[in-house]
């Protein structure tokens, strides 16, 4: 009797192999012997959003990390980091979501820099448990950077009167058609060295005891390539995405590219009349000065960095 009990439970090697047969035919995201890592790509310049120059900002990829987090079987989350920064705002707003859906998900985050991971590049890289870059990355400038230009004398060469009306002191502060004013200045400075502060704070609360350098040489605005960053703690290792989490996972784990959603429907909601073009095209003309402005910015704050 106990023989055929026993044969028609099914022995406890075929269950398993049959179970192992079935999670072969499943994705490898859906697969318990599978490790799986999704990838979301961060970059660009942070924050300098205009017609024509998106930059990266909190809602371009609250979506696409929001996906990363939710990947069944996930055992973490990598991110690939290549900015060299851009508004403080955007960046810490990044850095938070990041943060929060780590915690909610209990997932770790592995951070890998490619050329460069600065200013605003490096606080969304301070979202991670640990930083590997390149030997040739480069990574840090923690500090705050703004400027403007003055043309005062030029109006006055081509025979300009500048008219500006103001309610309130300190409105037209920094009006690049008006002499420079002291004052405005020390206004400006201190603001910069409150936002430098939370800068500061969010690097040492991320990175803790691995930092090794001094506050007057790690948070200058200074920036350093991989090995003497990884030497003064800003970053914890060599390596790059493919061979890291192989040693970690094994060779068989999965990294699928979590991109920005796509598909017939953004298409559909996308498209325009040919008049809406038209008027589309007009209204990029009207704005072509600001672009090739915002165009040679955005080529200034890669090229600091020698990119």
């Amino acid at each position: 009797m106990s023989e055929q009990t026993s044969d028609r439970g099914g022995s406890p090697g075929l269950v398993e192999g049959l179970v192992r047969n079935v999670q072969k035919l499943l994705p490898a995201r859906l697969r318990r012997d599978v490790a799986v890592v999704p990838v979301v790509r961060l970059s660009g310049v942070i924050g300098a959003v205009t017609p024509l120059r998106p930059g990266m900002s909190l809602a371009g990829v609250a979506k696409t990390l929001e996906r990363a987090f939710a990947t069944k079987n996930a055992k973490a989350v990598a991110l690939v980091i290549n900015s060299p920064g851009g508004s403080p705002v955007q960046s810490r707003q990044i850095y938070l979501r990041i943060r929060q859906l780590a915690a909610e998900k209990k997932l770790p985050v592995l951070v890998f820099v490619e050329d460069v991971a600065a200013s605003g590049g490096y606080m969304i890289a301070c979202a991670g448990d640990e930083i590997f870059c390149d030997p040739s990355s480069i990574l840090g400038s923690i500090g705050v950077v703004g400027g403007s230009f003055g043309f005062q004398e030029l109006i006055k060469k081509i025979g300009v009167e500048r008219r500006l009306y103001t309610a309130g002191a300190h409105k037209a502060m920094l009006d690049p058609f008006l002499p420079e004013n002291p004052d405005d200045v020390a206004r400006v400075k201190a603001l910069q060295r409150e936002i430098h502060a939370i800068f500061i704070a969010l690097v040492k609360g991320s990175r803790g005891s691995r930092l090794k350098g001094a506050d007057d040489v790690l948070f200058t605005g200074e920036y350093w390539a991989g090995e003497t960053s990884i030497s003064l703690g800003l970053a914890d290792g060599i390596g790059d995405l493919r061979s890291t989490l192989r040693d970690r996972y094994g060779e068989k784990v999965k990294t699928p590219v979590i991109a920005p959603a796509s598909g017939m429907l953004s298409g559909l909601l996308g498209r325009r009349s040919p008049a809406a073009s038209s008027l589309a095209a007009l209204d990029g003309f009207a704005g072509l000065p600001e672009e090739m402005i915002s165009a040679l910015e955005t080529r200034a704050i890669w090229a600091k960095f020698g990119f």
